[in-house]
């Protein structure tokens, strides 16, 4: 894949239920969306937008060089706000866009590229998206880490906050979540896949489980997944997390 050949979107949210205003928090004296749209940035894309509603980050953003594009406060997810970002733009429904999300400043430029590249080489797939390994069997039990299932071909059978796949009663029960994946928050999709589950009121899986990837699967769409164990954050979604981080971005820059 030559450079250029995929856009991004990163939704960025002031309020956040566990720590408002955490995009535009300090880390290593750059707001953490900067880290992101700079990590962002060196991944070859075409285009880099930076996707929000409110006008204190959208300030922020253009003080340190990002194009955005506001969007209504009415989007329920960022999927939805990667989709009016789309529409508003004008790109072309077989665009690939990939949304990386505005609180993963440790997100591998790599990581990003390598989703849009298994979507350019799936053409049969409207999603891609990227997976690790569970590290522990705490966080195969815990359900604010998603799981993945995949198919022999990498396709996703089904995500979950539940630990699957489930530790049966028969031989190694208690080592199941040696095998289980959890799921990142990275996406690819095509312009037309996001076109779609915009249209498209939650079902009920994706409302019981609190994943809008599930609209996806219940509308039949394939989405292909990539095992990067370079990926993961974490992302910042409480102070402890934040503290993580800044000490990752500290022991890198020493």
């Amino acid at each position: 894949m030559t450079d250029n050949q995929f856009n991004i979107v990163i939704p960025a949210r002031y309020e956040s239920t566990r720590l408002s205003g955490k995009v535009l928090l300090d880390i290593a004296g750059k707001p953490m969306l900067q880290h992101v749209w700079e990590r962002a940035m060196g991944s070859g894309s075409g285009c880099v937008v930076v996707a929000t509603d409110s006008e204190q980050v959208a300030g922020v953003a253009e003080g340190f060089g990002a194009q955005v594009c506001m969007t209504g406060n009415d989007c329920s997810t960022g999927t939805d706000r990667v989709a009016e970002v789309c529409a508003t733009l004008g790109w072309e429904s077989a665009t690939v866009v990939v949304n990386v999300q505005g609180d993963a400043p440790l997100i591998p430029s790599e990581s990003i590229r390598n989703v849009a590249e298994l979507l350019i080489e799936n053409p049969d797939a409207s999603i891609t998206t990227a997976c690790v390994s569970i590290k522990s069997r705490e966080e195969y039990l815990d359900p604010n880490v998603v799981k993945v299932v995949l198919d022999k071909n990498g396709r996703a059978l089904y995500f979950s906050r539940a630990p699957v796949p489930h530790e049966g009663h028969g031989e190694g029960g208690n080592s199941t979540w040696q095998k289980s994946m959890r799921h990142l928050g990275l996406y690819a999709y095509r312009v037309s896949a996001l076109e779609q589950l915009k249209a498209t009121p939650p079902c009920e899986l994706e409302t019981s489980e609190r994943l809008e990837q599930l609209r996806a699967m219940w509308l039949g769409m394939q989405i292909q997944v990539t095992v990067d164990e370079k990926a993961h954050g974490p992302d910042v979604d409480t102070e402890a997390d934040l503290e993580k981080v800044e000490h990752i971005i500290a022991a890198d820059a020493g």
